[in-house]
């Protein structure tokens, strides 16, 4: 009988002398390992990542284990699918120091106006919390500028009122633009033209009226331009600081420009040695010398200058006190334009006309004890 009868299709039995290999257990939680692929847990639950990472908004998503097939001999370079590579760790930057606020070198006195630090202080402030002083004196340039105005209101007096009117119309320009703009407040166009207007106001009714009524003219127009300028503030739409301060400001500019037209009417001799004693202060007065030899170099060449007026007026050794107090009033406005870190806008206008407006009321009134 052939074998085929013996043992039907599909009841084959195995050979006698093949024993089928003993069924081997897995080790729990473990199966077949690529070489190449990461090993795959299958603890019941799913896993985190539990090491020190600096994302800790990141958290791998792991899929529970599937079976593993084994990997075709051609495929087993290929990166598994189920892995999701971890973000690198990256050290933490390192907190730099904060670097100390180091001031801005101030090569020529001027700064910037609140460009660093808080904007909500002025310079002036900042300079004293850093131990700096606000006073800034104009230096050589305005002094040279105000020294050639001088010597031009000497020159123009000498010739007549008329002539005077020309540096007695910029001198009162300069003054109220300087002055608002020392104040802190620019652009202030209103209230520059209205103490502008009150200057011309007071040159024309002085000359309308003669220099015998000198006083009346100027005091009347002070009053009137003082009215004018309230009038005007109590109109306004701004704050009641704000307005408060338009109305000092213009107030104050308004009177120095008025009070300059006392050029116009002092005497024509005390006008020349006014003019030389306040050119001659201002050149000494910036000279680069200590705080109080260069004040008492800048009174005695005041007074020297005084005498050399009165010896080109004929007024003689008397001109000494008229050039004294000029001199004396010429360092008052040099110290009021160097005030509250100013900029170099207000040293080129009210450093420039502040020492001759401040003289104006001296030497019309000493010039009219001298003459």
């Amino acid at each position: 009988m052939s074998s085929d009868q013996q043992y039907p299709y599909g009841q084959q039995q195995p050979y006698p002398e093949q024993q089928p290999y003993p069924e081997q257990q897995p080790y729990p939680h473990q199966q077949y390992q690529d070489p190449y692929q990461l090993p795959v847990y299958d603890s019941g639950a799913t896993q985190t990542w539990e090491a020190e990472t600096w994302d800790t908004q990141y958290q791998p998503v792991v899929h529970p284990a599937q079976p593993v097939q084994p990997a075709a001999p051609e495929a087993a370079y290929l990166p598994p699918q189920a892995a999701y590579p971890l973000p690198p760790e990256a050290p933490a930057p390192s907190p730099e120091p904060a670097a100390a606020y180091a001031p801005p070198a101030a090569d020529d006195g001027y700064s910037a106006p609140t460009t660093l630090g808080n904007a909500r202080i002025t310079d002036a402030q900042r300079a004293r919390a850093e131990g700096r002083s606000p006073i800034i004196p104009p230096g050589m340039q305005p002094a040279g500028l105000t020294a050639a105005l001088g010597m031009l209101f000497a020159v123009c007096a000498a010739v007549g009122p008329y002539a005077l009117l020309v540096p007695l119309v910029l001198l009162q320009a300069l003054t109220a633009a300087g002055w608002f703009r020392l104040n802190g407040m620019w652009p202030a166009r209103q209230g520059i033209a209205l103490a502008f207007a009150g200057g011309l106001a007071a040159d024309a009714v002085l000359l309308s009226v003669g220099r015998e009524h000198a006083p009346a003219a100027i005091i009347g127009t002070l009053g009137v331009w003082v009215l004018l300028t309230l009038v005007l503030q109590l109109r306004s739409h701004a704050g009641a600081d704000e307005r408060m301060y338009g109305l000092m400001a213009t107030v104050a500019s308004a009177a120095l420009a008025i009070l300059a037209t006392g050029h116009l009417a002092a005497a024509e001799d005390a006008v020349v040695i006014g003019g030389i004693a306040v050119a001659v202060t201002v050149l000494a007065r910036a000279l680069p010398l200590p705080g109080v030899a260069s004040v008492v170099l800048t009174l005695l060449a005041s007074a020297g200058a005084g005498i050399a007026g009165g010896g080109l007026t004929g007024i003689g050794a008397e001109g000494a006190l008229l050039g004294l107090v000029a001199g004396v009033c010429a360092l008052v406005g040099l110290r009021v334009a160097s005030y509250d870190y100013p900029s170099r806008f207000v040293h080129l206008t009210a450093g420039v006309a502040l020492p001759l407006t401040a003289a104006a009321p001296a030497v019309y009134l000493i010039g009219r004890a001298l003459v």
